[in-house]
């Protein structure tokens, strides 16, 4: 008790630093000729038989004593469920076919030849897994094992797709091994082919082979399209070889290839991406006069962009174009926008941001921060009362950062009883506090909060012995910055002269007696 009083005396005195569900309707019987009611006269006519024509005339015109036969099912319902267990079957097979090859010394061409045959759906399952587990040479041995089982195999066809799945994977070697045995068969490639050969080398950076593939296309009477242009000039821009793109461009337009509505798309994301706005707006100009419209992946890159630069007229006219599609956001892409209006002070688009999110993917934790951050920053004591009660009936658990926003919140309002409720109510729920909620205490202590029993629960839970660390979101930190007693910690930690001293595992005991200048020993002793 006594050395909390005397940590906090002494910071204190120190100069001030920069429903229950509705009951069930009765639901209306409906009458057939076999209800109930019907029967109750037959009964009676057996018990005390009537005249012949008055029991004739009770019967109903159309009755028929003989139940009536199920109606045939209908063929497309037949059908229906012939494909759904076919389909069930298929995919029994390839989940166990995919669960031998995933054992460990799984040997696929000994797999195929326990089986006997594979269908094409089990090949390509089983080479696409092997591709992509890294096993490229495997795949390669188990396709010509089973293509050699029918010559009929040796086509076009399935060696395009094999060369393609290796393309895709930068595995280049494979992919023009493959292609040449496909011409020792006579095939001829296909433009799909060249073109996978040609963007697989430009993906792998390697644009001489590229180059040399281009040129054995155009030997082999085939010309380039669209396509084979936009994955070139897709690969320029992912290294950064914005005038090669240009080039690439000009290139296409000089063979009378005209770039289509994706080749516009392709350099509005990678010249976004490379922070070149002016060649990026130009070309979004291009495609708004030849009406092509932009896909949601490019306004993402275009949004991005502006917010990287912190234009925030431009983000606002993307945004309001993302909003009305379906195009995803990412959380890094969502965080910067939410920097840039805090850096703005434009604290209602940080509202709507967040409430926009909010629609699309739910309350998480991102956007509850995003809530309170608005009402913290615009001191709303309304705002802030609002988003908690909301947080209490979603049931929404107290981290480390949603208490530290209280916690500034309260001490930028000077309300030092909602601040100790604060603090309580972190006990209570077990959140450890970080740097950022230590530098909060020290610093509401500073203008006459007595924070003695919060410190005397952090001693007595074991809190101050652990790791210095922040745990705090840091678009709190970027809303509130770091507040005097961290920025005290981080000038008297620079001017440590001893380098052991600094690599040393800091705790908050240890930052608190570099503060006050006093050890732990000591503090323990005057207690």
């Amino acid at each position: 008790m006594a050395a909390a009083k005397l940590v906090l005396k002494s910071f204190a005195g120190g100069p001030i630093l920069s429903t229950p569900s509705a009951p069930n309707t009765p639901t209306p019987t409906t009458s057939s000729s076999f209800s109930s009611s019907s029967f109750f006269p037959i009964s009676k006519a057996i018990s005390s038989p009537p005249p012949l024509r008055s029991s004739a005339s009770r019967l109903p015109h159309n009755y028929n004593p003989l139940p009536k036969e199920p109606a045939a099912e209908d063929p497309r319902q037949q059908q229906h469920k012939t494909i759904l267990v076919e389909t069930f079957h298929r995919n029994n097979c390839l989940k166990a076919l995919l669960g031998a090859l995933s054992r460990k010394g799984s040997n696929p061409v000994r797999l195929l030849g326990r089986d006997g045959d594979w269908t094409h759906d089990q090949l390509w399952a089983a080479v696409t897994f092997l591709v992509e587990a890294g096993r490229a040479q495997e795949a390669l041995q188990v396709f010509d094992f089973w293509k050699s089982k029918e010559m009929t195999r040796i086509n076009d066809a399935n060696y395009s797709r094999i060369i393609q799945l290796l393309c895709e994977g930068c595995l280049m070697e494979e992919a023009v091994s493959t292609l040449q045995d496909m011409e020792k068969y006579g095939l001829v490639p296909s433009l799909a082919i060249y073109n996978a050969i040609i963007h697989g080398f430009a993906r792998d950076k390697d644009f001489d082979n590229s180059s040399t593939a281009f040129k054995k296309m155009l030997e082999a009477g085939l010309l380039p399209t669209p396509e084979t242009y936009n994955g070139l000039i897709q690969a320029y821009g992912s290294y950064g070889l914005y005038d090669e793109m240009s080039k690439c461009v000009k290139r296409m337009e000089s063979d009378g290839c005209f770039p289509n509505k994706v080749t516009y798309n392709i350099l509005i994301t990678e010249l976004a991406r490379g922070g070149l706005i002016e060649r990026m707006e130009r070309i979004y100009k291009t495609l708004r006069s030849k009406r092509m419209n932009l896909q949601s992946s490019t306004l993402i890159a275009m949004l991005e962009a502006y917010a990287d630069l912190g234009i925030l007229e431009k983000i606002e006219k993307v945004y309001r174009r993302v909003m009305n599609s379906k195009a995803y956001m990412k959380e890094c892409l969502i965080r910067k926008l939410a920097t840039v209006y805090i850096k703005n002070y434009r604290f209602s688009y940080l509202e709507e941001l967040g409430n926009d999110i909010s629609a699309r993917s739910g309350r998480t934790d991102l956007v509850w921060c995003i809530l309170l951050l608005c009402s913290a920053c615009l001191l709303s004591r309304r705002g802030m009362e609002s988003i908690i009660q909301e947080m209490k009936v979603a049931k929404v658990r107290f981290n480390t950062t949603f208490t530290n926003i209280l916690a500034m919140f309260y001490l930028k309002m000077k309300d030092f009883r909602s601040l100790d409720a604060v603090f309580s109510q972190a006990g209570k729920q077990n959140v450890k506090p970080d740097i950022f909620t230590v530098g909060v205490l020290f610093d509401a202590c500073k203008i006459g909060y007595n924070g003695t029993h919060v410190i005397e629960e952090w001693i007595k839970n074991g809190s101050l012995e652990e790791v210095v660390e922040i745990k705090t979101d840091n678009l709190v930190l970027i809303a509130f910055g770091r507040g005097s007693f961290i920025k005290h910690c981080e000038k008297l930690y620079s001017s440590l002269e001893s380098e052991a001293e600094q690599k040393k595992v800091w705790r908050y005991s240890d930052l608190i007696s570099l503060v006050f200048g006093k050890s732990q020993k000591e503090l323990a002793s005057a207690s």
